[in-house]
């Protein structure tokens, strides 16, 4: 699968989506194909405050539990629900499963890696 060009990414393998003040949080391919067949998501309480950096879901699977951290700081405005009846969805379709999405004042910041970064990132890290 390929690395949408329209998302920031993380170093620990979030996608972001910027809409207004509404930023969409998910995983990406690689972290579904790292966790293998998810089974389950932890999502976050809507209205709870988050800082940039925290860990806000849990995402666990066959062979592992990750946590989902948010890059912004804000509340917790909406999760997707969709995940609690199929966590497989995270698996099905990364890029359009987002877990949870934050409401935020100081958009996304600089040290975001757009796709050519972060598949660079890839790349070195399996070096």
């Amino acid at each position: 699968m390929g690395i949408p060009n329209d998302l920031k990414y993380t170093k620990d393998h979030e996608w972001l989506r910027a809409e207004g003040t509404k930023v969409f949080v998910g995983i990406t391919d690689h972290a579904q194909e790292a966790l293998g067949d998810v089974v389950f998501v932890e999502l976050p309480a809507v209205g709870k405050t988050v800082a940039a950096g925290d860990a806000v879901a849990v995402v666990e699977s066959v062979k592992a539990v990750a946590e989902v951290y948010s890059a912004v700081a804000g509340k917790v405005a909406a999760v997707n629900e969709a995940l609690a009846d199929d966590p497989g969805l995270l698996n099905a379709d990364p890029y359009g499963q987002h877990v949870f999405v934050i409401e935020t004042e100081g958009g996304l910041p600089d040290t975001l890696m757009d796709s050519v970064g972060y598949a660079c990132f890839l790349e070195e890290s399996e070096q």
